[in-house]
């Protein structure tokens, strides 16, 4: 979903006069063939069997080297450092980067116009290379502004899942991926990868053929000695039901609240599973959609979870150092 919003936060932090530091990095893919499309008017998945619609000549027909692998997670006791998650504000969209000591990950851009205002929040963050950018699934405003992010920064690996589009958007992101020699690795659901001492563990998506585009978004449980967060991109009530019915442990202690609080998301059974203390929504101020939607609301409500608005609280910072999680700001309002 997009909306026009304000423009101010990340304007300011441009204007701090970062150093820019720019690289390329050479490719370490192995992706697979993409299945959804979505089309720019109508914003539909449908099944197909292209690949791109031949705009990346360097997208392989193979699967991740990591699949069926699993990486251990040291004990909170053996951590050294602390795992930050930063939920940057960008408006009715959504960028989260994480970084464990020297990694990093990126997962979504926000919108278009986005781009230049998350390649200075990294920048900021001391980020000179990412060692992996997910793209949770084809919409503008979670794809947006990764081809300017990209392009500004050394890359490992991308992830991004079995879908396709026919916007503008989605072709910018595919020809930045092409131009520093990657292309896109499919998430395999079970596999892990490591981010420093951090578990990163793909949840989601379990199917390969969806009516709605959102169920396409890839989801990523981090783990952290004890903590835990849950990062659902705009997984809706249909993959939640999915990755309820896989059996794997998704409890976590930080819910990042599936398609900006939409109602459609984070329905009932999925929320008991994931159990969490604390949520993020990632939405813009006075947004046209009416999210986040008081029936979400009153569902963490009535579960007591706390939560952090970007639409209220700006960016938020949640830092983990294995036991306990603190945030760097005030919690929300229901």
């Amino acid at each position: 979903m997009r909306l026009l919003r304000r423009r101010w936060p990340m304007a300011i932090i441009c204007i701090l006069g970062l150093i820019i530091f720019l690289g390329n990095a050479p490719g370490i893919f192995e992706g697979n063939m993409i299945k959804g499309k979505v089309n720019e008017n109508t914003a539909q998945a449908v099944s197909g069997t292209k690949a791109y619609d031949g705009q990346a000549d360097n997208v392989k027909n193979q699967s991740d080297n990591s699949q069926g692998t699993t990486a251990a997670s040291p004990a909170a006791s053996d951590l050294k450092g602390e795992l930050k998650v930063h939920f940057i504000d960008v408006g009715q969209a959504d960028s989260i980067l994480v970084q464990q000591g020297n990694a990093a990950m990126l997962v979504d851009g926000g919108n278009n116009e986005d781009g230049p205002g998350v390649k200075c929040y990294l920048e900021q963050q001391k980020i000179t290379q990412l060692d992996y950018v997910v793209g949770t699934h084809a919409h503008e405003d979670h794809i947006g502004g990764l081809d300017t992010v990209i392009n500004s920064f050394k890359v490992g690996k991308v992830y991004f899942p079995k879908q396709t589009a026919t916007t503008a958007t989605y072709k910018d992101f595919v020809k930045a991926v092409k131009n520093k020699g990657l292309s896109f690795t499919a998430p395999v659901v079970g596999d892990t990868f490591k981010l420093g001492d951090a578990t990163c563990t793909i949840i989601a998506p379990n199917g390969t053929s969806y009516e709605d585009p959102n169920d396409y978004s890839i989801v990523i449980k981090v783990t952290y000695g004890n903590n835990s967060f849950l990062l659902t991109g705009d997984a809706e009530a249909k993959s939640e039901a999915e990755i309820v019915a896989k059996g794997m442990n998704i409890s976590a202690d930080v819910l990042k609240v599936g398609h900006h609080g939409s109602k459609s998301s984070t329905s009932q059974s999925f929320l008991d599973k994931v159990n969490p203390r604390y949520a993020v929504i990632s939405v813009g101020k006075g947004n046209d959609y009416g999210h986040p939607t008081q029936e979400t609301l009153n569902r963490l409500k009535n579960k007591g979870v706390k939560i952090y608005r970007t639409d209220e609280n700006g960016t938020v910072i949640a830092v983990s150092n294995g036991r306990d999680i603190s945030f760097k700001t005030q919690p929300g309002t229901y």
